[in-house]
């Protein structure tokens, strides 16, 4: 995949180089503008209640002609920086127990899904435009990939149930690698001219393995360098490290760097920063993770814009909207057949469900440097990448207006007052309980004297104990109020399901070390996976 590495990193035309201080200035003056713009895209947004995001984009275009030099986005800046944060800040967000609740559906949807989207785009393009195959084929992959910052942004204001949150976010995490490493395979029987069966397996298993070997190494390395320190800002230049040099060590070797940012940042954030650093710490570090990803999301939005040429896009635009039709019906012949074959080994995935995530299929950042990166000697490259764009552009504007009224209209997830007042009990409980392991660490430093500690932790204890007795009392009604109690009954599933993941957990432990015998690992895993699937969908 070295493809990946051979592009500049921003092609901004005498703005960074030997002609000092002069065009220095230039750049912070564009940075100036992007960052006034990006401001001005949030108050808007926020006051008409429009996807931040593709105000970002329709904002690029408003304002190409007000800088003082075209910016002209390159695949390398996304690549090399932007692409590895993003994942990364993913990566250490996804609660790998909730994630391995939904792995079934997600490994159908990145794996095969992936597949069968890429096949059947690929030759509704070659029959609607007119390609060749290879062409075809690379476009018909870059469509296959699913961005899913607007989405999730959406999640965030509409409420859903997190089931489906982790299953948009696991795909997403999955579906790039696969689509980079077809994307590679392609290429290479381009540039060679042939590439058996077997070749390409072997090619594709080597790459992705290679990368979750890198990602374990770097991940599990850093943990150890987290238990020797406490101090955030060394955590944050950690993290950051890992984060790039995950991508760079995986790139180098020949393996997928976004499979090992993937599996870097999973360990880094399951393991490292929930068991090796302090609340406080964690807090830092999330914080600006948050703001990371945030930050690049504005910077690579506000790019696409203005890397689309209007006129341009007005050439291309029946191909545009042919593209469009092709994706589209990629993704339906993927979402629903396959999804329908998640209820006979998984908990089935809700008819509403599916439309969101074929709705929520929308374009962004990796398909911009995909089509970006696409060889010089392609033919009709120029082409390739003004249809890419467009329908780029077309899906950020058209499905992003549209994608929270349509949320909305699904009734995704009901809250009735009794749910809330459930969580606003449970956030009580859990910000007390927090706040007590935080003072015995004071104390047990040093830092807090004895008669300080005793007197905070009661007063915390009077909410523990008043937030505890009225859950109590709640859950108690469960059998004589199933109405009222609907919302705790579903946070009571949340907590069942947990634990049976759990137990699940033990057993396999016990057969790895032959504690139990298989047969009765089997049939009592069988019983557990049927008491999972009694449960509500959260």
């Amino acid at each position: 995949m070295e493809w990946l590495g051979n592009y500049s990193l921003l092609a901004v035309p005498n703005v960074v180089g030997s002609s000092g201080q002069s065009d220095v200035a230039e750049l912070v003056t564009v940075l100036i503008i992007l960052l006034l713009v990006a401001t001005g895209v949030a108050l808007i947004s926020r006051r008409f209640q429009i996807p931040y995001i593709t105000g970002l984009v329709l904002a690029g275009l408003a304002i190409t002609e007000l800088l003082p030099h075209r910016i002209g986005l390159d695949s390398s800046l996304i690549f090399n920086l932007f692409l590895p944060i993003l994942l990364f800040e993913a990566a250490i967000n996804t609660d790998i127990s909730r994630l391995r609740s939904t792995i079934k559906p997600i490994a159908l949807l990145a794996g095969p899904g992936v597949v069968i989207c890429a096949g059947t785009t690929s030759a509704l393009l070659k029959l609607e435009l007119g390609l060749d195959w290879i062409p075809a084929l690379l476009v018909g992959v870059i469509l296959s990939i699913t961005d899913t910052a607007l989405v999730i942004a959406v999640f965030k204001e509409v409420s859903v149930p997190s089931r489906l949150t982790t299953l948009v976010e696991g795909e997403s995490l999955l579906n790039d690698d696969v689509a980079l490493v077809l994307f590679s395979l392609i290429l290479t029987f381009y540039s060679t001219g042939s590439l058996s069966p077997l070749d390409a397996v072997q090619e594709f298993l080597l790459v992705i393995i290679g990368g979750a070997l890198v990602g374990l190494a770097l991940g599990y390395l850093s943990v150890g360098w987290f238990s020797q320190t406490d101090d955030p800002l060394s955590a944050i230049l950690l993290t950051l490290a890992v984060a790039l040099g995950a991508f760079q060590v995986g790139q180098l070797l020949g393996v997928s760097g976004v499979v090992a940012v993937v599996v870097a940042g999973l360990i880094v954030g399951n393991l490292g920063l929930s068991q090796s650093i302090s609340p406080s710490t964690q807090v830092t570090l999330f914080s600006f993770w948050e703001f990371a990803g945030f930050g690049v999301n504005t910077f690579i939005f506000l790019l696409i814009g203005l890397e689309i040429n209007l006129i341009t896009l007005w050439q291309t635009l029946p191909a545009v909207f042919l593209a469009l039709i092709a994706f589209q019906v990629g993704r339906a012949v993927t979402v629903y057949p396959l999804l329908d074959l998640v209820r006979f080994f998984d908990r089935p995935i809700p008819w509403r469900w599916r439309h969101v995530m074929f709705v929520g299929n929308i374009k962004g950042s990796l398909s911009t440097a995909l089509a970006l990166s696409l060889p010089a000697a392609l033919p009709e490259r120029e082409r390739l990448i003004a249809v890419v764009l467009g329908v780029v552009l077309v899906s950020l504007v058209g499905q992003g207006l549209s994608l929270p009224w349509f949320v909305r209209r699904l009734r995704l997830a009901h809250h009735s007052g009794s749910s809330k007042v459930v969580e606003e009990l449970q956030a009580q409980l859990m910000t007390a309980k927090a706040a007590q392991d935080e003072l015995e660490s004071l104390l047990s430093s040093g830092i807090l004297p004895k008669a300080v500690y005793e007197e905070m932790r009661s007063a915390y204890q009077v909410r523990v104990a008043s937030s505890e007795k009225t859950l109590r009392e709640i859950y108690n009604q469960r059998s004589e109020q199933s109405t009222i109690f609907n919302g705790g009954s579903k946070k009571l599933d949340a907590i069942r399901r947990q634990l049976l993941i759990a137990e699940k957990r033990a057993l396999n432990e016990a057969l790895r070390r032959n504690i139990l015998s298989e047969e009765i690992v089997q049939e009592r895993s069988k019983i557990l996976n049927e008491q999972l699937l009694k449960l509500q969908d959260d």
